[in-house]
């Protein structure tokens, strides 16, 4: 059985027919004496003059003036023009429609305003005012969002990251906390420069530096560089953590890409242009690995689309540097 705004329009008076039914197989009989009988009886007025026609209201329409009527989903109305009576089913306030249902499951669609009959009465019809969207009351990484927030003056402390892909995932998932915080976040070309950058920065106290670098393993280079830097002379202001992937797209979960893994990568081939080849995208040129990129991280909407991997790291260097 059909369901939707047409049953409405079913149940509705309006929207059945007045006429009496011609196989009802019951014989109509006239009385003598009666309208019925003359034929012309009920229009014959004893008052040869009639009423005062100048009396009442006589500018009113006879079905009553037209009032205003909200388009609401489900409201049976009949459109004069037609006789087409049914159940609203959508209005359009751009192009200034509404589209009807009847009890036939047949849609018409006509402009809003005059010209509809309500519960046999005349309306102007007109769309549903726009709701205001719901705001937001959490960040993309989970935190409760801050009102009215004053921009604060950002802090002597930093965040540095591995390369610009994992600033702009850094930013998507955690910019409104850092913001609150007042913490920058930059990013570094490599992990090679790592050393010089930490003693150009001088942390001390009151200014912390985190660091968040890829493919931070035993035994890598990059673990052996993270080791020279958190022994030196500012490892209590330096925090150096890491995720285990060979880059940070694969941090992104799998699955919002439609994967069940992400595809594994011979070493011989650059490891973000053999992605793209196992998914079909173009990696020709730099160009094609930024919109490889850019197509991954439009499927990130908030934490739950990262791997716990990534999220413990940030989240840690976010306190560090925050206490």
């Amino acid at each position: 059985m059909r369901r939707g705004p047409y049953r409405l329009a079913l149940s509705h008076p309006e929207c059945q027919s007045s006429e009496p039914d011609q196989h009802s197989g019951t014989p109509r009989v006239s009385r003598p004496g009666t309208a019925d009988a003359l034929g012309y009886g009920a229009r014959v007025s004893h008052d040869r003059y009639g009423s005062d026609v100048l009396s009442g209201d006589w500018r009113k329409p006879p079905r009553g003036r037209s009032v205003d009527a909200v388009a609401e989903v489900g409201l049976v109305v009949e459109e004069v023009q037609t006789d087409f009576c049914g159940a609203v089913v959508r209005t359009d306030r751009d192009l200034h429609t509404v589209e009807l249902e009847d009890r036939h499951g047949r849609r018409r669609t006509f402009p809003l305003g005059p010209g509809f009959l309500l519960e046999g009465r005349p309306v102007v019809l007109s769309a549903p005012a726009r709701t205001a969207p719901q705001r937001a009351t959490r960040t993309a990484s989970g935190s409760t969002v801050v009102r009215d927030a004053r921009a604060r003056v950002a802090r002597e402390s930093r965040i540095y990251v591995e390369g610009r892909h994992d600033a702009e995932l850094v930013e998507k998932v955690w910019g409104d906390d850092l913001r609150v915080e007042g913490v920058a976040v930059e990013y570094l070309e490599g992990v090679d420069d790592l050393p010089s950058v930490v003693a150009d920065f001088r942390p001390g106290p009151g200014r912390s530096l985190g660091v968040l670098v890829d493919h931070l393993v035993p035994g890598s280079k990059e673990a052996r560089i993270a080791s020279t830097v958190t022994r030196g002379p500012h490892r209590e202001h330096v925090l150096v953590v890491g995720h285990p992937y060979v880059d940070v797209w694969q941090a992104v979960k799998p699955e919002r890409l439609g994967l069940e893994a992400w595809p594994t990568v011979p070493r011989s081939i650059p490891w973000k242009h053999g992605i793209c080849q196992s998914l079909g995208w173009p990696h020709r040129n730099h160009a094609d690995i930024a919109q490889a990129w850019k197509r991954i991280l439009g499927s990130v909407r908030s934490y739950t689309d990262l791997d716990p991997a990534l999220l413990g790291r940030v989240e840690e260097l976010i306190d560090f540097v925050t206490r």
